[in-house]
C-alpha cells in the first residue's frame, strides 16, 4: 500500500504535558512556528508576529461560525442520567446528536433536562449518534433554552474546566453551529486584525459549522477507508466575487485554520473560481492533494494520525518535513491542540 494511504505514517510521540490544558493571555503571544515551503526556513516566534508576514493585497479568510454550549445533560424516566453532545442540525427542531450512553436510548425514548425543554429519539443510528426531536415552551426560541441548559463541550483532551465562555469562541465568532471551535482563529484579537486591515490585507468571511466528527480518530489502517464526517458551509456570493476578483490579481489567499481551507477547496470549481454555496462538504484532503485556492496556512497542531495533520502534510507536501517539523515543536516545548501554539506554513 502507497504510504500516504498508511494512518501510522502520520504518527509522532506527544508528551502528555505538551497538551494545552487553559489557553495563554493575551491571544496573541500563543508561540507561532513559521514554515516557508520554498526556502525550508523555519522560524520561531509568537502570533503577534503573523503581522509581518501578512502583505497588503494578501486575503485572509476566516470561519465566522460559532460555537454553540451543544453539552447537555438530562434524565430518562427511570431517572437514569443522560448526556447529548449536539452534533448536526437537521431542521428547526430535529439534531443529530452523540448520546452516553447510546445503548440505554431506544427510538421514543424522552429526555428531560427541565421543565421547559424536553426531547424524543427518533433515529437510532451508529457511533453512538442518534437523531433526537426537541420540544419546548414556545416562549422562548430553542437557543435561549440551549443558553439555560447548555455548556460548551471542549474537547476531551482538555482536562481543565474553562473560567470564561467565550475564550473557546474566535472573537469575529458570528453565526451559531458548531460544537468545536475553529482553533486556529482563537489566536487573533480584534486590535491584531485592526492592524492587518489597516495594513492592506483584506479580511473575507466563510463559514464552516465544526462538528464533534473533528475529534474522532482515523481507526482504519487505510485511511480511505475512514468515514469522513459532513459539515455545513457556506460562501456568499459578495466573497466568492472578492476571492475569485483577488486570485485572478495573483493575490495571496490565506486560510485561517484547516475549517477554511476545507470550505474553500470545497467551494472551488474545476476552473479555479470559487462558487456561492450553501451545502454540506465531506472533502478528504490528504498527500498528495492539489490545492485549487488556498497559498498559505495558518494552522494549529493536530492529534497524530488525524485528517488534520494529513491534511497539513498535503498543503507542507512531504509527508518527512511535517513529522520533522512536529518533532521540532516537541522538542521546542510548543502546546498543542486546540488551545495550543500555531503554524504558519507559506
Amino acid at each position: 500500500m502507497q504510504r500516504e494511504l498508511l494512518r501510522t505514517t502520520y504518527h509522532y510521540d506527544l508528551p502528555e504535558e505538551l497538551i494545552a490544558q487553559t489557553p495563554v493571555e493575551p491571544r496573541d503571544s500563543s508561540r507561532l512556528l513559521c514554515y516557508n515551503r520554498k526556502t525550508e526556513k523555519v522560524q520561531d516566534l509568537h502570533f503577534y508576529d503573523i503581522y509581518n508576514f501578512l502583505n497588503e493585497g494578501d486575503v485572509l479568510v476566516i470561519n465566522n461560525t460559532r460555537v454553540l454550549p451543544a453539552r447537555l445533560f438530562g434524565f430518562k424516566h427511570t431517572g437514569a442520567k443522560i448526556e447529548i453532545l449536539l452534533q448536526k442540525r437537521v431542521d428547526l427542531t430535529h439534531w443529530e446528536v452523540i448520546a452516553k450512553p447510546f445503548k440505554r436510548l431506544d427510538v421514543g425514548t424522552e429526555i428531560v433536562f427541565n421543565e421547559n425543554i424536553s426531547a424524543v429519539v427518533t433515529n437510532k443510528a451508529t457511533y453512538g449518534s442518534c437523531v433526537i426531536e426537541f420540544r419546548y415552551n414556545l416562549e422562548k426560541t430553542f437557543e435561549e433554552h440551549l443558553m439555560e441548559i447548555g455548556t460548551v463541550p471542549l474537547p476531551p483532551y482538555i482536562k481543565e474546566k474553562l473560567k470564561d465562555r467565550e475564550r473557546y469562541q474566535t472573537v469575529y465568532a458570528k453565526v451559531e453551529g458548531s460544537s468545536a471551535a475553529p482553533t486556529a482563529g482563537l489566536h487573533f484579537t480584534k486590535e491584531l486584525l485592526e492592524r492587518l486591515k489597516n495594513k492592506g490585507v483584506e479580511i473575507c468571511e466563510v463559514l464552516l459549522h465544526v462538528g464533534l466528527g473533528t475529534f474522532r480518530p482515523v481507526k482504519e489502517d487505510n485511511i480511505l477507508e475512514h468515514k469522513m464526517h459532513s459539515e455545513y458551509i457556506e460562501v456568499s456570493e459578495e466573497v466568492a466575487k472578492k476571492l475569485n476578483e483577488a486570485k485572478r490579481a495573483d493575490r495571496r489567499i490565506v486560510a485561517v485554520g484547516t475549517t477554511s481551507v476545507r470550505v474553500l477547496e470545497s467551494a472551488t470549481n474545476e476552473n479555479g473560481e470559487v462558487e456561492s454555496v450553501k451545502k454540506e462538504t465531506d472533502i478528504f484532503i490528504y498527500p498528495p492533494y492539489k490545492f485549487k485556492f488556498v497559498d498559505a496556512l495558518i494552522t494549529n497542531f493536530h492529534l497524530p494520525e488525524s485528517t488534520l495533520i494529513m491534511l497539513v502534510s498535503a498543503f507542507i507536501g512531504d509527508i518527512d518535513k511535517t513529522l520533522e517539523l512536529y518533532k521540532h515543536a516537541v522538542e521546542s516545548l510548543y502546546r498543542f491542540f486546540s488551545f495550543g501554539d500555531a503554524m504558519f506554513i507559506e
